[in-house]
Protein backbone atom coordinates (compact mmCIF):
# COMPACT_ATOMS: atom_id res chain seq x y z
CA UNK A 1 0.00 0.00 0.00
CA UNK A 2 0.89 3.52 -0.22
CA UNK A 3 0.45 5.04 3.05
CA UNK A 4 -0.13 9.06 4.49
CA UNK A 5 1.60 8.97 7.75
CA UNK A 6 1.26 12.01 10.41
CA UNK A 7 4.03 11.93 13.14
CA UNK A 8 6.75 10.36 11.20
CA UNK A 9 9.65 11.58 13.39
CA UNK A 10 8.17 10.83 16.63
CA UNK A 11 8.67 7.80 19.33
CA UNK A 12 5.77 5.83 17.75
CA UNK A 13 5.66 7.00 13.99
CA UNK A 14 9.14 6.59 13.62
CA UNK A 15 8.91 3.20 14.04
CA UNK A 16 5.66 2.66 12.08
CA UNK A 17 7.59 4.08 9.46
CA UNK A 18 10.05 1.69 9.78
CA UNK A 19 7.63 -1.38 9.95
CA UNK A 20 5.34 -0.31 7.18
CA UNK A 21 8.76 -0.06 4.84
CA UNK A 22 10.06 -3.14 6.01
CA UNK A 23 6.65 -4.70 4.85
CA UNK A 24 6.78 -3.58 1.61
CA UNK A 25 4.93 -0.15 1.52
CA UNK A 26 5.40 2.65 0.82
CA UNK A 27 5.06 5.85 2.89
CA UNK A 28 4.23 10.05 2.64
CA UNK A 29 5.20 11.03 6.01
CA UNK A 30 3.71 14.58 7.12
CA UNK A 31 6.91 16.79 8.10
CA UNK A 32 5.96 20.17 9.25
CA UNK A 33 10.12 21.68 9.02
CA UNK A 34 12.95 20.61 7.41
CA UNK A 35 14.02 18.74 9.76
CA UNK A 36 11.68 16.43 9.89
CA UNK A 37 11.32 16.08 6.02
CA UNK A 38 15.07 15.13 5.87
CA UNK A 39 14.43 12.73 8.59
CA UNK A 40 12.02 10.92 6.87
CA UNK A 41 12.99 11.05 3.47
CA UNK A 42 16.30 9.31 5.38
CA UNK A 43 14.39 6.72 6.28
CA UNK A 44 12.97 5.97 3.06
CA UNK A 45 10.18 8.08 3.35
CA UNK A 46 8.23 10.95 0.73
CA UNK A 47 8.47 13.90 2.87
CA UNK A 48 4.96 15.84 2.35
CA UNK A 49 5.85 19.49 4.11
CA UNK A 50 2.66 21.09 6.04
CA UNK A 51 1.03 21.27 9.16
CA UNK A 52 -1.41 18.60 11.11
CA UNK A 53 -4.13 21.55 10.97
CA UNK A 54 -3.95 21.77 7.28
CA UNK A 55 -7.32 20.11 6.48
CA UNK A 56 -7.04 20.64 2.57
CA UNK A 57 -3.69 19.13 2.57
CA UNK A 58 -4.46 16.29 4.92
CA UNK A 59 -7.84 15.55 3.20
CA UNK A 60 -5.88 15.74 -0.54
CA UNK A 61 -3.54 13.30 0.91
CA UNK A 62 -5.81 10.60 2.44
CA UNK A 63 -7.91 10.64 -0.70
CA UNK A 64 -4.25 10.12 -2.64
CA UNK A 65 -3.47 7.39 -0.33
CA UNK A 66 -4.56 3.59 0.12
CA UNK A 67 -4.51 3.86 3.83
CA UNK A 68 -4.04 6.53 6.41
CA UNK A 69 -2.20 6.47 9.85
CA UNK A 70 -2.74 8.85 12.14
CA UNK A 71 0.29 9.03 14.89
CA UNK A 72 0.46 12.70 15.87
CA UNK A 73 -0.63 14.83 18.13
CA UNK A 74 0.41 18.54 19.47
CA UNK A 75 0.23 16.97 23.39
CA UNK A 76 -1.14 19.96 24.35
CA UNK A 77 -4.49 21.75 24.98
CA UNK A 78 -5.47 21.56 21.81
CA UNK A 79 -5.31 18.08 21.14
CA UNK A 80 -8.98 17.56 20.91
CA UNK A 81 -9.60 19.99 18.67
CA UNK A 82 -6.66 19.27 16.18
CA UNK A 83 -7.81 15.36 15.89
CA UNK A 84 -11.31 16.88 15.99
CA UNK A 85 -10.76 18.60 12.67
CA UNK A 86 -8.20 15.93 11.24
CA UNK A 87 -11.25 13.33 11.66
CA UNK A 88 -13.27 15.80 10.12
CA UNK A 89 -11.30 16.23 7.05
CA UNK A 90 -9.51 12.16 6.66
CA UNK A 91 -12.85 10.37 7.22
CA UNK A 92 -15.10 12.43 4.75
CA UNK A 93 -12.67 12.60 2.17
CA UNK A 94 -12.16 8.74 2.41
CA UNK A 95 -15.84 8.01 3.16
CA UNK A 96 -17.03 4.72 1.52
CA UNK A 97 -13.20 4.10 -0.52
CA UNK A 98 -12.84 0.75 1.83
CA UNK A 99 -9.57 2.34 2.92
CA UNK A 100 -8.07 1.65 6.28
CA UNK A 101 -7.62 4.34 8.82
CA UNK A 102 -5.51 3.53 11.69
CA UNK A 103 -5.96 5.95 14.86
CA UNK A 104 -3.94 6.27 17.89
CA UNK A 105 -5.59 6.23 20.88
CA UNK A 106 -3.92 5.29 24.61
CA UNK A 107 -4.54 2.53 27.22
CA UNK A 108 -4.54 5.60 30.18
CA UNK A 109 -8.56 6.03 29.15
CA UNK A 110 -9.28 2.35 30.67
CA UNK A 111 -8.07 3.49 34.44
CA UNK A 112 -6.33 0.99 36.66
CA UNK A 113 -6.96 -2.35 36.86
CA UNK A 114 -6.13 -5.16 34.74
CA UNK A 115 -7.73 -4.21 31.44
CA UNK A 116 -8.30 -5.45 27.79
CA UNK A 117 -9.85 -3.16 24.46
CA UNK A 118 -13.58 -4.42 26.22
CA UNK A 119 -12.44 -2.30 29.70
CA UNK A 120 -15.08 0.37 30.62
CA UNK A 121 -13.58 3.70 30.51
CA UNK A 122 -12.31 5.68 33.67
CA UNK A 123 -10.08 8.26 32.01
CA UNK A 124 -8.08 10.58 33.74
CA UNK A 125 -8.95 14.61 33.15
CA UNK A 126 -5.46 14.54 31.08
CA UNK A 127 -6.75 11.75 28.28
CA UNK A 128 -10.77 12.31 28.74
CA UNK A 129 -10.69 13.76 25.52
CA UNK A 130 -10.06 10.88 23.79
CA UNK A 131 -13.03 9.29 24.48
CA UNK A 132 -15.18 10.38 22.06
CA UNK A 133 -12.95 10.62 19.23
CA UNK A 134 -11.78 7.52 20.19
CA UNK A 135 -15.79 6.47 19.63
CA UNK A 136 -15.78 7.94 16.04
CA UNK A 137 -13.44 5.62 14.79
CA UNK A 138 -14.56 2.72 16.45
CA UNK A 139 -18.02 3.30 15.36
CA UNK A 140 -17.11 5.02 11.76
CA UNK A 141 -19.22 3.04 9.18
CA UNK A 142 -19.25 4.98 5.74
CA UNK A 143 -17.33 2.44 3.70
CA UNK A 144 -14.13 2.30 5.82
CA UNK A 145 -12.19 0.11 7.87
CA UNK A 146 -10.72 2.47 10.84
CA UNK A 147 -9.03 0.76 13.90
CA UNK A 148 -8.10 2.29 17.26
CA UNK A 149 -4.51 1.17 18.62
CA UNK A 150 -4.16 2.22 22.64
CA UNK A 151 -0.47 2.06 22.92
CA UNK A 152 0.77 1.19 26.58
CA UNK A 153 4.31 3.21 28.20
CA UNK A 154 6.18 3.27 25.30
CA UNK A 155 9.69 2.73 25.16
CA UNK A 156 12.56 2.75 22.75
CA UNK A 157 16.52 3.93 23.09
CA UNK A 158 18.41 6.75 21.70
CA UNK A 159 22.29 7.43 21.88
CA UNK A 160 22.40 5.10 24.69
CA UNK A 161 19.00 6.41 26.41
CA UNK A 162 15.70 5.16 27.26
CA UNK A 163 13.56 7.74 25.57
CA UNK A 164 9.62 8.29 26.47
CA UNK A 165 7.78 8.01 29.64
CA UNK A 166 10.75 6.12 31.55
CA UNK A 167 12.75 9.52 31.90
CA UNK A 168 10.48 10.57 34.25
CA UNK A 169 11.68 8.42 36.72
CA UNK A 170 14.84 7.87 35.58
CA UNK A 171 15.26 11.78 35.09
CA UNK A 172 13.14 12.31 38.74
CA UNK A 173 14.29 14.49 41.51
CA UNK A 174 16.41 13.54 44.58
CA UNK A 175 15.65 13.81 47.94
CA UNK A 176 18.21 14.84 50.63
CA UNK A 177 19.69 11.62 50.76
CA UNK A 178 20.73 11.32 46.97
CA UNK A 179 17.49 9.00 46.85
CA UNK A 180 15.22 9.02 43.58
CA UNK A 181 11.89 10.42 43.88
CA UNK A 182 9.42 8.39 42.11
CA UNK A 183 5.84 9.11 41.29
CA UNK A 184 4.11 7.82 43.73
CA UNK A 185 4.52 5.10 45.83
CA UNK A 186 6.38 3.34 42.91
CA UNK A 187 3.85 -0.14 43.34
CA UNK A 188 1.98 0.76 40.72
CA UNK A 189 2.16 -1.15 37.08
CA UNK A 190 2.73 0.64 33.84
CA UNK A 191 1.68 -0.89 30.93
CA UNK A 192 4.73 -1.15 27.91
CA UNK A 193 5.37 -1.64 24.99
CA UNK A 194 8.82 -0.60 22.78
CA UNK A 195 8.65 1.27 20.00
CA UNK A 196 9.75 -1.04 17.28
CA UNK A 197 7.21 -3.80 18.37
CA UNK A 198 4.56 -1.03 18.50
CA UNK A 199 5.16 -0.60 15.00
CA UNK A 200 4.95 -3.91 13.43
CA UNK A 201 1.48 -3.54 15.17
CA UNK A 202 0.32 -0.74 13.22
CA UNK A 203 1.87 -2.70 10.34
CA UNK A 204 0.19 -5.81 10.77
CA UNK A 205 -3.39 -3.75 11.89
CA UNK A 206 -3.29 -1.86 8.39
CA UNK A 207 -3.62 -5.10 6.33
CA UNK A 208 -5.24 -7.40 8.42
CA UNK A 209 -7.63 -5.47 11.52
CA UNK A 210 -11.57 -5.54 10.97
CA UNK A 211 -13.51 -2.69 10.50
CA UNK A 212 -14.13 -0.92 13.79
CA UNK A 213 -11.86 -2.90 15.83
CA UNK A 214 -9.42 -2.42 18.78
CA UNK A 215 -5.94 -3.17 20.05
CA UNK A 216 -4.38 -2.52 23.40
CA UNK A 217 -0.60 -1.67 21.86
CA UNK A 218 1.35 -3.81 24.89
CA UNK A 219 3.90 -6.43 25.24
CA UNK A 220 2.33 -8.16 28.58
CA UNK A 221 5.37 -6.65 30.50
CA UNK A 222 4.07 -5.10 33.13
CA UNK A 223 6.54 -4.26 35.63
CA UNK A 224 6.10 -1.32 38.81
CA UNK A 225 8.00 1.95 38.34
CA UNK A 226 9.59 1.11 41.20
CA UNK A 227 11.10 -1.92 39.44
CA UNK A 228 11.60 0.17 36.41
CA UNK A 229 13.82 2.60 38.71
CA UNK A 230 15.65 -0.27 40.52
CA UNK A 231 16.46 -1.55 37.22
CA UNK A 232 18.82 1.28 36.35
CA UNK A 233 20.69 1.06 39.55
CA UNK A 234 19.30 3.63 41.03
CA UNK A 235 18.30 4.39 44.89
CA UNK A 236 14.61 5.19 45.03
CA UNK A 237 11.98 6.56 46.98
CA UNK A 238 8.30 6.93 47.01
CA UNK A 239 6.51 9.37 47.45
CA UNK A 240 2.40 10.53 47.91
CA UNK A 241 0.34 11.13 45.26
CA UNK A 242 -0.20 14.60 46.87
CA UNK A 243 3.30 15.35 46.15
CA UNK A 244 3.43 13.73 42.81
CA UNK A 245 0.46 15.43 41.63
CA UNK A 246 2.09 18.84 42.45
CA UNK A 247 4.65 18.24 40.59
CA UNK A 248 3.66 17.01 37.98
CA UNK A 249 -0.03 18.15 37.23
CA UNK A 250 -2.34 15.93 35.38
CA UNK A 251 0.37 14.25 34.01
CA UNK A 252 1.01 12.95 36.98
CA UNK A 253 -2.35 11.78 37.68
CA UNK A 254 -1.60 9.52 34.71
CA UNK A 255 1.28 8.08 36.10
CA UNK A 256 -0.23 7.18 38.83
CA UNK A 257 -2.49 4.77 37.69
CA UNK A 258 -2.02 1.13 38.51
CA UNK A 259 -2.83 -0.52 35.14
CA UNK A 260 -1.96 -4.62 33.94
CA UNK A 261 -2.67 -5.78 30.44
CA UNK A 262 -1.40 -8.61 28.17
CA UNK A 263 -2.09 -7.49 24.22
CA UNK A 264 -3.06 -11.25 23.61
CA UNK A 265 -6.08 -10.07 21.55
CA UNK A 266 -3.35 -8.51 18.93
CA UNK A 267 -1.42 -11.76 19.05
CA UNK A 268 -4.46 -14.08 18.70
CA UNK A 269 -5.97 -12.30 15.78
CA UNK A 270 -3.43 -10.53 13.78
CA UNK A 271 -0.49 -12.78 14.75
CA UNK A 272 1.18 -10.34 16.14
CA UNK A 273 4.77 -11.21 18.81
CA UNK A 274 6.61 -8.61 20.76
CA UNK A 275 10.31 -9.47 20.43
CA UNK A 276 11.73 -6.40 21.61
CA UNK A 277 13.91 -6.63 25.04
CA UNK A 278 11.54 -5.49 27.66
CA UNK A 279 11.92 -2.32 29.27
CA UNK A 280 13.60 -3.73 32.37
CA UNK A 281 16.14 -5.58 30.85
CA UNK A 282 15.76 -1.99 28.48
CA UNK A 283 16.51 -0.28 31.44
CA UNK A 284 19.39 -2.24 32.72
CA UNK A 285 21.45 -2.26 29.61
Amino acid sequence: MDVFLTGGTGLVGSHVLTALLADGHTVRALARSDASAAAVEAAGATAVRGELTDTDLVAREAVDADGVIHTASPGDESSADVDQAFLDAVLGAIANSGKPYLHTGGCWVHGSGQIDEDTPRAAPQLTAWRQPLDERVTSARDGLRSVLIEPGIVYATQDGQVTGITGVVLGGPTDDDGATQLPGSGDQHWTTVHAADLGRLYSLALTHAPAGSTYLGVSGQNPTVREIGEAAGLRVVGTSDEATNERLGLFGEALLLDQQATGGKARTELGWTPTEASLLETVAR
